[in-house]
């Protein structure tokens, strides 16, 4: 019997003497804790005061398309403006809202910042123009990667639009 009391006693003292020693804290919450890096992030930030692609005037540009030249008339051509806003409400203002921006860029004002035949080539052909025109590239990345679509438009149905535009 003074065999097993024995052992017993040196079996609990074996344990003590195992798992003593070390003392672990709990703390309340998640924590980790992280080394600092040795290496340096520089992070390219862009200019604030950098003028956005929708805002940037570039009238010599004039895309990339069937238009090469397009000359205006002073005057407004008030029956081909009425025919370009009922196009415009039909085929582009489920993207394009007059005054602000949606989906796409606001139409107003437009002919200010864009020559006519880029205006025309991206309303004819806003797929090549994405892929080829420096500036449709941008205003792609502008409006969240939102491509124009080709709503199949005649030459005289985007003429109807551009006049509209610039009656806005």
């Amino acid at each position: 019997m003074k065999i097993i009391v024995k052992s017993s006693a040196y079996l609990f003292l074996a344990l003590l003497l195992s798992c003593g020693g070390k003392e672990e804290k709990k703390k309340d919450g998640f924590q980790v804790q992280r080394q600092k890096s040795t290496t340096e992030k520089v992070e390219s930030q862009p200019e604030t005061n950098a003028v956005k692609p929708s805002e940037r005037v570039e009238l010599t540009n004039k895309g990339v398309g069937p238009v090469k030249s397009l000359t205006l008339n002073d005057d407004i051509d008030t029956a081909m403006s009425e025919e370009g806003k009922a196009v415009f409400e039909q085929m582009c203002l489920a993207c394009h809202r007059i005054g602000k921006k949606f989906i796409g860029p606001a139409p107003n004002g437009i002919l200010e910042r864009r020559s006519p035949e880029w205006v025309m080539n991206m309303i004819l052909n806003p797929e090549v123009m994405v892929k080829e025109d420096p500036l449709a590239k941008e205003l792609l990345m502008e409006f969240n990667g939102s491509p124009m679509a080709n709503q199949g438009l005649t030459e005289e149905q985007a003429r109807a639009v551009l006049e509209y535009f610039r009656t806005l």
